[in-house]
């Protein structure tokens, strides 16, 4: 692990603490080559929705209501004209399959992150089909260890 590295997610945890999710916060940073930030993301509701509801903090509602970190970060990114082709994206939490998708799309590298749990009951599938879809597309996937608490 680079300093980089350990700057980056630093960074994309603390970003994860501006998450409203109640249960689950993720953040994201997205760099350029020369380790110059693009953009960040964090999961969360999509701009306008009313996040004050209780219902749509609760499964399964909350997922049709939110937006995952990763394509925050890539939404952002178009919105602003920033392209991503090449850049390398830090997560604190892996990528589904939806998010693998826009990652690969969007020409984004290589995925730094921390190792998932394969066996989690919701995602284990999603880790796995990602790590082959990554693979399959060219995007280096390194993980890192979770910082000491």
């Amino acid at each position: 692990m680079t300093d980089w590295d350990q700057r980056f997610m630093e960074l994309a945890l603390h970003v994860a603490t501006w998450s409203k999710d109640r249960t689950t916060k993720v953040g994201c940073v997205i760099v350029g080559r020369y380790n110059e930030i693009k953009v960040v993301g964090y999961n969360g509701f999509v701009r306008g929705a009313d996040d004050s509801l209780d219902a749509r903090h609760e499964r399964p509602a909350k997922y049709d209501w939110t937006e995952h970190a990763e394509r925050n970060a890539i939404y952002q990114a178009a919105q602003c004209g920033i392209s991503l082709n090449g850049a390398k994206m830090y997560l604190v939490w892996f990528p589904c399959m939806d998010c693998a998708r826009a990652i690969i799309q969007v020409g984004i590298s290589e995925l730094v992150a921390f190792e998932p749990d394969r066996n989690d009951a919701r995602w284990g599938d999603h880790f796995a089909n990602s790590t082959l879809l990554f693979s399959e597309a060219g995007v280096k996937v390194r993980f890192i260890p979770p910082p000491k608490v």
